[in-house]
């Protein structure tokens, strides 16, 4: 399985977005959901992330605005769990409060800093490509002193669409200079990551961590996906041959 290059994926991946949004869900629910318990405060993270609607997938395929796709879901959260409804001019400052208590979350997993500096080592080129727009992420890898390191390539405002389609994975390659069957892209879900790395002819790697996931998958799905299935970035170099 040696490789020339490693694309990452970045949330939840390289940085904890999962905990970071436990910290701006509690901040939401302390503003806009007082009579919701603390001990509840969890289910609202279980519901941003799976997002059943879709409404954050539409947004990848090009279909509906960044703002459209986060205003919808703000108001199906709040309707779940008893808040009130936002107009436009109340989900501007109910957004504000969120990216703020969201963005001083940040922090990268605590394994990532040696395994990329590994990679480097070894001479493996490194970059980034995600599904959400290229200066927010570049903020993200920056403030977990990861953008040097990790070059944000390609994100879903780079060719109007992002995973799973094959010419985001192709275009993050050609960025990153290595040919598709030579690299590898890291990822947290099964779907939009590993399988849709490996249809565009890349080898796709799950890092299928302890805790929830953010949709269920089934062993029958992991035993078709046909991908390599690792828990933590710590097993990541020894996966690659190094």
């Amino acid at each position: 399985m040696r490789v020339d290059g490693v694309l990452f994926d970045i949330d939840d991946t390289l940085v904890d977005t999962r905990g970071a949004f436990g910290h701006a869900l509690s901040d939401v629910a302390a503003r806009y959901l007082p009579d919701l318990p603390r001990e509840r405060h969890p289910e609202l993270v279980t519901v941003w992330r799976a997002d059943v609607g879709g409404h954050y997938a539409a947004y990848t395929r090009g279909e509906v605005g960044f703002v459209e796709q986060r205003m919808t879901r703000a108001n199906e959260l709040h309707e779940q769990f008893g808040g009130q409804a936002l107009d436009a001019d109340a989900f501007a400052v109910w957004d504000e409060s969120f990216q703020e208590a969201f963005a001083e979350a940040w922090a990268a997993h605590p394994e990532v800093d040696a395994v990329v500096d590994k990679l480097l080592a070894a001479g493996l080129a490194v970059g980034a490509l995600s599904n959400a727009s290229v200066a927010l992420q570049a903020t993200k890898l920056e403030r977990v002193s990861l953008l040097d390191r990790v070059p944000m390539l390609v994100g879903v405002d780079t060719l109007g669409f992002g995973k799973p389609d094959p010419r985001v994975f192709l275009e993050a390659c050609r960025r990153l200079g290595t040919a598709p069957e030579r690299t590898a892209y890291v990822g947290d879900e099964l779907d939009v990551d590993a399988v849709a790395a490996r249809a565009a002819g890349l080898l796709g790697v799950w890092v299928d961590r302890p805790g929830a996931r953010r949709l269920p998958v089934t062993d029958a799905e992991i035993a078709a996906a046909d991908v390599v299935v690792i828990d933590s970035l710590d097993q990541l170099p020894e996966t690659l041959g190094l």
